[in-house]
């Protein structure tokens, strides 16, 4: 398990618990507003960190943490990533993941498994747009749509979020994200906020009002919507 960094406590990662989140290194995407270029790039990465350290940091934070995240990175590349969960969950911790929605056999195994209580998918764009915003020249898009589709089917609690970037999403963008994820639970339109870690720097944030624009375009698609970041 590449792990890479710990953030030790969040109000913020999981919602409506007190959590920490681990960062796995390694991702299938380059998207090029991406803050976390260290965890994106191997030469950028760190030495590892060691995993029984991590969960003897686990073992002395049970009572006072109630979940952990696995973020990235794409935390569904470690080819070890359902045995670290369930670790993690047999601690009695509850689990979320965050993930791309590329890997949707793993998602669902792991899902299936019972060890995840709560996933979160990046939504990156509209298909159109999907592989530019993802910084590929192309991509097989039917793995991210049979994500979201199983998300909806409502094996497990869920959310779909989308970072907003000028020069990436339009109103056009989020007329197709609004097809993509008809009838789900949760979504989250992000605000960009720049950072020194990203992959590129040439892009800037939506005001409220255009996300405010946005909103108004998805929510007769979806159950709940909010804007974050702002």
């Amino acid at each position: 398990m590449n792990i890479q960094g710990i953030l030790k406590m969040t109000l913020l990662d999981f919602p409506g618990k007190v959590a920490c989140t681990i960062f796995t290194g390694g991702c299938n995407f380059r998207c090029p507003f991406c803050h976390n270029a260290p965890l994106v790039l191997p030469e950028l990465f760190d030495e590892p960190l060691n995993i029984d350290e991590i969960f003897s940091f686990l073992e002395k934070r049970r009572g006072l943490l109630d979940g952990v995240c696995l973020s990235g990175g794409e935390p569904l590349m470690q080819p070890d990533t359902k045995n670290f969960l369930k670790k993690v969950k047999d601690m009695g911790y509850l689990v979320k993941l965050d993930t791309n929605g590329f890997y949707p056999d793993k998602l669902k195994e792991i899902v299936s498994s019972g060890i995840v209580d709560y996933v979160a998918m990046d939504i990156k764009n509209s298909e159109e747009k999907y592989a530019e915003t993802c910084g590929l020249e192309k991509i097989n898009f039917s793995y991210v749509k049979e994500s979201i589709d199983f998300l909806i089917s409502g094996y497990v609690d869920y959310e779909f979020r989308t970072t907003t970037v000028k020069g990436l999403h339009d109103e056009q963008s989020f007329k197709g994200i609004a097809q993509l994820i008809t009838g789900a639970d949760n979504y989250f339109i992000q605000s960009f906020t720049p950072s020194d870690n990203m992959l590129s720097n040439d892009f800037s944030a939506f005001s409220k009002e255009e996300l405010d624009i946005f909103m108004e375009i998805v929510q007769p698609y979806v159950k709940n919507i909010s804007l974050r970041g702002i």
